[in-house]
């Protein structure tokens, strides 16, 4: 899953979530990172603005809890990351380590069961667990952003894919329905949907496995 994305040519690290290794290297231009996507129109500046010496991101001795028959499990303990702005890092781990929990808590969607049991998230600057749903909302989508690794479940399969693409535009960005769909359009074709326009009023079961992975990497460069 990304939370984050970067311009090519930048420093990446690499951090194992086992073995808490952490290591820096050099990235060129590879995968949708390259793609000259145009920034989306803003709308009202609903977060502070962070102090320039602050990370991006800061996930500090982490530990996400399972709550489930009265019981208390401990499923991620201890994990450690920052973000720097324009920074690419991979988490990398087993199956179940506790990958796609961190970014999820990092992004405020963790299930109802599961819960943050310790540590912080900062998020330019500010501690994540002091924001109410709707200041958490307002950071979602345009100031953070998350690819879902199974774009199947990550899409409505009862909602055209010009309206899941159009509705985080119009809410945040409030812009009318013709120009966002415009911006959808923009949006596929930059990330390489072809016949983009007749796209938008197709569903998902109607994409393969690989285009509905580039609608969920649209839909989170929308805002």
């Amino acid at each position: 899953m990304t939370i984050a994305l970067t311009p090519p040519r930048t420093w990446s690290r690499i951090i194992d979530i086992d073995n808490r290794s952490d290591t820096t290297c050099r990235v060129g231009r590879a995968g949708f990172a390259a793609l000259p996507i145009r920034p989306a129109p803003r709308g009202p500046d609903l977060t502070a603005r962070r102090p320039e010496a602050l990370p991006l991101l800061e996930i500090e001795d982490l530990a996400i809890d399972l709550a489930r028959d009265g019981a208390r499990r401990r499923l991620v303990h201890g994990a450690s990351l920052t973000v720097e702005e324009g920074e690419t890092v991979a988490v990398v781990g087993e199956s179940g380590s506790g990958k796609s929990l961190t970014a999820l808590a990092a992004m405020g969607l963790l299930p109802e069961e599961l819960s943050v049991g310790a540590g912080r998230i900062r998020f330019q600057g500010r501690d994540l667990a002091e924001l109410d749903e709707e200041q958490r909302r307002a950071l979602r989508g345009g100031d953070m952003a998350m690819i879902f690794q199974e774009p199947m479940t990550a899409l409505n399969p009862v909602l055209t894919i010009g309206r899941q693409l159009t509705e985080g535009m119009r809410a945040k960005l409030g812009l009318s329905k013709a120009e966002a769909e415009a911006r959808a359009v923009d949006l596929l074709t930059q990330v390489g949907v072809t016949d983009p326009a007749r796209r938008l009023r197709q569903y998902p079961h109607e994409f393969s496995g690989g285009m509905r992975q580039r609608v969920v990497i649209a839909m989170a460069l929308a805002c």
